[in-house]
């Protein structure tokens, strides 16, 4: 499918006292970290930049480039969005949406949210609510209740639709010009839209104390202080006739399947496991207990969300993970490109963060008989420091 994208950028700074989209952020504006995030993705062609008529006329031409199409925004977010919307080629099938003040969004999180919508068609990153919330319904400010945080998750962008999803939520309401975000017209339209787990650092830059995080957290990006912590994962499932084959998230065709109380994917629970290793927070088993009727053949990829959803909880990033297969069948080698392509969705990372090889068990044991797969796993975790 072709990809676009559209980067809007046209807001006025109001609470910054200027326009955010360009304060000096490191060595670049803050935009221009956003924009380089998108074009380290190659398979997003074109990037549309919506900004205001000032910022056009003094920063369009540096910023043009043959993927990249400078136009001019509007008063609100969805006027500018539904301007950068008209510059869109005809044949794109799949759009991005990004705010150009979220200058820490990274290529892994861009991926994963994109590879979602090529599946359920809408899909956009967020994060847990950390927060208690209070609800106040008077200009006094007295509190008038305090829901559950347990069902509420703050949205980041890029969100990213199928066209025809986007089509018709822009289509259906064209007099809406003040709302916050696409999502909100695609749920008004009836279709459903998928939360991707994403990191706490992909927040957008509204106020000055926002700026002075940004900073900090580029200075880490760039070796700044963090501690490392390591944790290991196992994981062993006996082969049965009856069940399908899954490993690292993929459905092998193969004659028998892993018995478990999931989907018994070995990859995703040894790998799970390892995160939650060095993020000190136990085990899968304990967050998925086995002997838990409500969740018997829950597919281990809502596991691996549910994992990672702590380490961002924790404020963690993941560096690398190393996996080590053993199985006399089927052939695993053949399958090593595309085990390490859906780890890398799954995980959020690069695939350059994923390692993954197979070992036979040389005729030993159950798994050398060909009776059982196991699975070793070491996650390699950036913490706070």
């Amino acid at each position: 499918m072709r990809t676009g994208a559209i980067i809007v950028a046209g807001g006025s700074g109001t609470r910054m006292g200027r326009p955010k989209q360009f304060l000096p952020l490191s060595e670049k504006t803050v935009v221009e970290w956003s924009l380089d995030t998108f074009l380290q993705l190659e398979e997003i062609d074109p990037i549309i930049l919506v900004m205001t008529p000032e910022n056009v006329r003094d920063h369009g031409a540096r910023l043009s480039s043959d993927r990249v199409k400078v136009v001019e925004g509007g008063a609100t977010r969805m006027v500018s969005l539904r301007n950068g919307y008209k510059h869109l080629p005809e044949d794109v099938e799949v759009v991005a949406i990004h705010d150009g003040a979220r200058p820490l969004v990274t290529a892994a999180i861009v991926r994963a949210v994109l590879d979602e919508a090529y599946e359920s068609g809408a899909a956009l990153p967020a994060v847990p609510v950390k927060d208690t919330l209070k609800k106040v319904t008077n200009k006094q400010l007295w509190i008038s209740g305090t829901p559950s945080r347990s069902s509420f998750w703050a949205a980041q962008t890029p969100q990213c639709y199928r066209r025809e999803i986007l089509d018709e939520a822009l289509s259906r309401f064209p007099e809406e010009k003040n709302a916050t975000d696409e999502s909100q017209l695609v749920e008004k339209t009836g279709h459903k839209v998928k939360i991707v787990p994403s990191t706490y650092e992909n927040f957008k830059i509204t106020t000055p104390e926002d700026l002075t995080m940004a900073e900090a957290l580029m200075e880490e990006r760039r070796g700044g202080r963090r501690r490392t912590a390591v944790g290991f994962g196992f994981d062993i499932h006996k082969l049965v006739a009856g069940r399908e084959l899954w490993l690292a998230g993929l459905k092998l065709a193969h004659p028998r399947g892993l018995l478990g109380h999931s989907d018994g994917d070995a990859v995703l629970h040894a790998v799970g496991d390892a995160i939650l290793g060095a993020l000190g927070a136990g085990e899968i088993g304990i967050m998925f207990p086995p002997d838990n009727p409500k969740i018997k053949n829950i597919p281990s990829k809502d596991i691996m969300a549910a994992v990672m959803a702590k380490m961002i909880t924790a404020g963690a990033s993941l560096a690398h993970v190393d996996v080590t297969l053993v199985a006399e069948e089927p052939k695993l080698k053949p399958h090593y490109e595309a085990f390490r392509a859906s780890l890398a969705a799954i995980l959020s990372v690069p695939e350059t963060r994923i390692n993954l090889k197979a070992k036979s068990n040389e005729g030993l044991d159950s798994i050398g008989h060909g009776d059982a797969i196991a699975c070793y796993a070491v996650a390699t975790v950036l913490l706070p420091a």
